[in-house]
């Protein structure tokens, strides 16, 4: 039993020396403990005990001779040397430090873990990931590799409970069927999860979209800030450069008088007095200006804003009570940059498009304007007072301020329409007239300038082609003349005034509209046709007959010419050719229309803008009428469209015009 006894305790401290391994093995550990407390027990050991000297001598021998051992000496020099940490981690391992770390976390911080809201593990969706088949295929694999004695005893047993095959074969698939239920199952939850996680990175990305695009805008208004300053210093420098050449004019002027022979003195008397009074008026004349009257170089834009190219397609970005009465015509001449308007209530107002305010109203004609274009800071306006007037908004006295524009679906307060027209400063547009052009007899009904020529129709059935530099008008082209002699050269039976088929209609324009470029002129009447000029010649050279009713707006490229008429249609035509390459219709007659690179846009007697893609064939609305049905309001219908980069404007016959994305 002794024996018994001490081959268990001899397997106990091999056991417990596997664990420590700080000063060596176990039983060095376990002598070196011996030792030192028979060293303690005879030190504290009475002193009478003559056998306890002769121990502990024996004691201290056999501790010397352990220490002076180099394994011994290194261990213990080694234990001192080394550090908590050091000893954490030779007694701990990592993991179980880790555990230890995490346990001791505040409860602030445990707070915060996120919730795993799968319902089904990973290996279950990794399972769900593999295909029936392969999965049929690896499972019949494993089942006949694990087919042991044990199995088949369990068979053996089951088949005693006299099941039929039939049954069991039943059961199975019914497993079988199940267990592929539950994989679909899963397959749902994870691209249920997977839609979820797109739907945070789309709401992510969507905010991250916002943010950029409010810094666009930021960069865009100091870009506009720039360029203003820009200008102002380019006016300084064209006003020094100005004061300069008055300086040197007057040097030259003030010189001292030549000596005058006294024989002479009698006839040159009467030269020196007149030419004395030449130079007065010369130096007169050449007076330096005040600066008020000096006229800047035009500010075209260096740069475009492109912040609406981001916007959704039909966003609304502005609407203003612009004036009180129908509007008539309006323009613009960049995304963001200055409108003009004109309407029945006999104003012509200038709009900052950036700041959404009006700056200024053109005032000169005597009755209503008709027509308008805006290019750069030139403004051409054409009246029912049988006038046209030229007007340079460079010479404003206008600053721009910050831009209030934003989307409908940021601010609905600072998007909501005025109730009355802004005002605008009495004398911002004090020196912005340039000339006026007089010559027809009626009011002028539509008009387009190009450069230095200006074209321009009139209710007297003529029209006038005018030279901007010399301020009059260089060739007149009768209308109904040009028809006459189509008439006759075709040998035609139909008249010389071809009838539309419908009632006539009083309230249209007999030229509706018009467009040239260099000597190419077209031009739309109310019969319906449309006649392609040459300025040179001043003749037509080609008619396009298709409209029924009165042409009231055209517009042509380098390859095709799109109308639009009170016959409710719009018709593409091919230059080259002179027929109709496309043609579309609507409820309504068509009362304005334009087209930029990709869009046809027009105002067809509704609350909507009817926008036509050319690209893929689309058609679509835009404007206040598509949300008013939704909320049962109805906005007065839109009269006149204008479009630019995918800038829509367009006014209506309550006076508001709305600005929108398309």
């Amino acid at each position: 039993m002794a024996s018994r006894d001490a081959s268990r305790q001899g397997r106990h401290r091999r056991q417990t020396s596997g664990e420590d391994s700080v000063l060596g093995t176990g039983l060095s550990i376990e002598a070196f403990g011996r030792k030192v407390t028979t060293t303690a027990s005879h030190l504290i050991g009475p002193l009478s005990d003559p056998s306890s000297n002769v121990h502990y001598q024996h004691a201290m021998t056999e501790l010397q001779k352990e220490l002076r051992r180099p394994g011994i000496q290194q261990r213990v020099f080694s234990y001192a040397k080394a550090s908590p940490t050091e000893l954490v981690r030779s007694k701990l391992s990592t993991t179980e430090i880790q555990h230890r770390a995490l346990t001791y976390l505040p409860d602030e911080l445990l707070r915060n873990i996120p919730q795993n809201e799968h319902v089904y593990s990973l290996f279950q969706g990794f399972q769900a990931t593999i295909p029936e088949e392969e999965q049929d295929e690896h499972s019949e694999k494993e089942h006949r590799k694990r087919m042991t004695g044990t199995r088949k005893l369990l068979e053996e047993n089951h088949g005693d409970s006299k099941e039929p095959p039939s049954l069991a074969k039943c059961r199975r698939d019914r497993d079988k069927v199940n267990h592929r239920l539950e994989m679909m199952t899963v397959r749902k939850n994870m691209c249920s999860a997977e839609i979820r996680e797109i739907d945070n990175k789309i709401s992510n990305l969507n905010t991250m979209r916002k943010i950029v695009l409010d810094r666009l805008g930021d960069i865009e208004q100091d870009e506009l800030h720039v360029e203003h300053d820009l200008l102002e210093i380019d006016n300084n420098i064209e006003e020094m450069v100005e004061d300069l050449d008055d300086a040197v004019t007057l040097g030259n002027a003030a010189t001292p008088p030549t000596e005058v022979d006294p024989e002479d003195h009698t006839v040159e008397h009467d030269v020196q007095d007149m030419d004395e009074s030449f130079m007065s008026a010369s130096i007169y004349e050449k007076l330096p200006s005040p600066k008020s009257s000096r006229r800047h170089k035009p500010t075209r834009r260096k740069s475009i804003p492109i912040r609406h190219e981001h916007f959704e397609p039909g966003s609304n970005i502005k609407e203003v009570q612009a004036h009180n009465e129908m509007i008539t015509a309006l323009d613009f001449d960049v995304p963001f940059g200055t409108m003009v308007t004109a309407a029945l209530d006999d104003t012509v107002r200038v709009w900052d498009l950036n700041a959404g305010r009006c700056i200024g109203l053109l005032e000169g004609h005597h009755a209503s304007v008709r027509c308008l274009q805006v290019e750069d800071n030139i403004v051409a306006t054409g009246s029912m007072d049988a006038s046209i007037r030229l007007w340079d908004l460079s010479k404003a006295d206008y600053l721009p301020r910050e831009s209030r524009f934003t989307t409908s679906d940021e601010d609905t307060e600072e998007n909501s329409v005025d109730e009355e027209p802004s005002s605008a400063p009495p004398s911002s547009m004090h020196d912005c007239p340039l000339f006026s052009l007089e010559a027809h007899v009626d009011e002028i009904t539509t008009l387009h300038f190009r450069g230095d020529t200006l074209v321009s129709g009139s209710a007297d059935k003529t029209l006038r082609q005018w030279d901007l530099v010399k301020g009059r008008c260089v060739q007149t082209l009768d209308v109904l003349w040009a028809a006459a002699q189509a008439s006759a050269t075709l040998n035609s039976n139909d008249g010389q005034w071809r009838t539309t088929g419908r009632l006539p209609d009083a309230s249209a324009d007999f030229v509706g509209a018009l467009q040239c470029f260099d000597a190419a002129l077209a031009c739309g009447t109310a019969d319906g046709m449309v006649r392609l000029w040459d300025l040179r010649s001043g003749q037509v050279h080609r008619s396009l007959v298709g409209h029924t009713g009165p042409v009231t707006s055209l517009q042509f490229d380098d390859v095709h010419l799109v109308t639009g008429s009170l016959d409710r249609s719009i018709r593409i035509w091919d230059l080259r050719t002179g027929s109709i390459h496309d043609a579309y219709a609507y409820d309504n007659p068509v009362t304005s229309m334009m087209f930029d690179s990709r869009r046809i846009v027009a105002a067809a007697g509704e609350n909507v803008v009817k926008i036509y893609d050319k690209t893929d064939g689309r058609h679509w609305d835009c404007g206040a009428g598509v949300t008013a049905v939704e909320d049962g309001q109805g906005p007065a219908a839109v009269e006149k469209v204008r479009i630019k980069d995918g800038y829509l404007t367009e006014g209506r016959r309550d006076g508001i015009v709305g600005i929108w994305t398309c």
